[in-house]
């Protein structure tokens, strides 16, 4: 193929390109516009054009909108209603650019306006619900905010279920998020900061703090790394978190993620700051801790002696979904003269007659159960909880009967996934799953020195991470030993009086400016 044929070819790919087929300069003529925005948009079906007059004059003007995307009746009340009738009532300007602003400041009568200038802020605006009012001889446009659209009705959480505790949950629609945060802290220092995410898709991002509270090198770092940001679109808050996360090979997550309003609104109060993504229930909140994954809204709920217990519990079944199959696994194939000797004799018979080695039998069992959860977690709520109780049972009873596993190990593994189901941060309980395997595998290979040498590298990886600056670890390390009424034990509330001191905020939860007392 010859330079010059392929020459013209990209010019004609060129060409075909709608978006290469307008400019993007505001032109005062009104159906350079018009066409301008057909064309930009490839003249979609849904595109709603309605020329009309200034009432009483010829002068010619112009709504835009998507349909589906804006409230009607609020377009055809606020807008072209007042537009068309208000000669009637008083004598309009003869200038254009008099008449424009007499009708962006005294007839069009909606809560939020703005003046466009360019394609990008039209396009922008148009796309987002906003309906664009052209006057003809005018080289800018006015964008009035009359959005509506279907959305999910407030529920509460699947995921994060209380037994005690606020029932409305966060849905897709930010504006509805916000509201619901602004009616938990009715503070003026609330900050909602606004970016857009997206070359293309030009999402929400909102990030909430409560200025004089968080730390501003939080702040600041936060918004550095969202404006590094660089993807087509963000279809949900996932996408943010692996952008901006300190370490991406790190099996822990560094932030949380919650659709619990009350969750969020006592995260601001300590000091952290919040992000919220139009189109995601998901709201994340940085800076995260390995002692923050652990703890529930429900702990505060109850009284302290209750909170105490679950959070209690809690590490205990952290401990267990980690090390539980692994110890199986060590003291059996290692060390049996650690086991006390009538359970050493009770697993020897059990074990009788089984033809693979620990290690694989456990190995077996752990997949088994993760295909299970799996399958309970992608099937219908109801088929899938079928699926996870009848298959459990099913599938251990039938292997133990068939000599392939034997019954120690059904209630080992099963104790592991009572134990995972009961952290209540879903991301971190899918760390504990991975850091499983890796300790089965060092159990098989060094018995419990090779689960010890892991438990020292997992170690050595935590106090090395970071969330947003901060160690991953704290309190524990660095300690932090104010911060230890609120760690695993936790302290009667009228205690609870100071804030995270690892998270450095500007005032204490009494007011008092730490930069006053120094």
């Amino acid at each position: 193929m010859s330079r010059r044929r392929m020459k013209t070819q990209r010019r004609k790919r060129k060409t075909n390109n709608p978006e290469e087929n307008f400019s993007k300069i505001l032109h005062k003529d009104l159906e350079k516009n018009i066409i301008n925005l057909k064309n930009m948009l490839d003249e979609p079906n849904d595109l709603v054009i309605r020329k009309f007059m200034v009432g009483g004059t010829d002068y010619k003007c112009a709504i835009a909108y998507i349909d589906g995307l804006v409230n009607e009746d609020l377009v055809y009340n606020n807008i072209m209603k007042n537009v068309q009738l208000f000669a009637n009532q008083k004598q309009l300007p003869n200038v254009k650019t008099e008449l424009f602003d007499v009708i962006y400041k005294r007839i069009i009568s909606t809560v939020d306006m703005d003046i466009g200038y360019n394609f990008d802020d039209l396009s922008l605006a148009l796309l987002s619900g906003d309906t664009i009012f052209y006057l003809d001889g005018i080289e800018q446009v006015l964008i009035t905010d009359t959005k509506q659209w279907e959305a999910r009705g407030i529920e509460e959480p699947i995921s994060e279920t209380l037994i005690r505790g606020p029932r409305d949950g966060f849905v897709e629609n930010i504006q509805t998020n916000l509201v619901h945060l602004r009616r938990h802290i009715r503070d003026p220092n609330l900050r909602l900061k606004k970016h857009y995410i997206g070359r293309r898709s030009k999402k929400t991002l909102v990030v909430a703090y409560i200025d004089g509270v968080i730390n501003p090198k939080i702040v600041k770092e936060i918004n550095r790394r969202l404006k590094s940001i660089d993807m087509d679109d963000a279809p949900e808050s996932g996408y943010i978190e692996q952008w901006i996360e300190d370490s991406f090979l790190s099996p822990f997550p560094q932030c949380l993620n919650t659709e619990r309003p009350d969750k969020v609104s006592a995260s601001l109060m300590d000091g952290k700051l919040a992000i919220f993504l139009d189109g995601t229930p998901f709201v994340l909140i940085f800076p995260a801790t390995l002692a923050s994954g652990l703890q529930s809204p429900e702990d505060y709920y109850e009284r302290w002696a209750v909170g105490t217990l679950l959070r209690g519990l809690r590490y205990l079944a952290a401990f267990i979904s980690i090390f539980f199959p692994a110890l199986y696994v060590a003291l059996v194939s290692y060390h049996p003269g650690m086991i006390p000797p009538k359970l050493a004799f009770s697993i020897a018979a059990t074990r009788e007659g089984v033809p693979f080695p620990p290690f694989l039998e456990a190995l077996l069992m752990v997949i088994t159960m993760e295909l299970l959860r799996e399958a309970g977690a992608r099937l219908p709520t109801t088929i899938g909880q079928t699926i996870g109780i009848v298959g459990g049972l099913v599938i251990g009873e039938s292997a133990v009967q068939a000599g392939i596993v034997s019954p120690i190990m059904v209630i080992v593994i099963a104790l592991n996934a009572i134990a995972s189901f009961s952290i209540p941060t879903y991301t971190l309980s899918i760390s504990f799953r991975i850091l499983l395997f890796g300790f089965l595998f060092a159990a098989a290979a060094f018995g419990l020195f090779g689960i010890i040498l892991s438990y020292i590298m997992v170690n050595i990886h935590i106090v090395n991470l970071k969330s947003v600056g901060i160690p991953y670890s704290t309190p524990f390390s660095p300690t932090f030993l104010k911060d230890w009424n609120d760690l695993i034990l936790r302290s009667p509330i009228p205690t609870l009086s100071k804030r995270p001191q690892y998270l450095e905020t500007e005032d204490d939860e009494s007011g008092d400016l730490k930069g006053e007392k120094q």
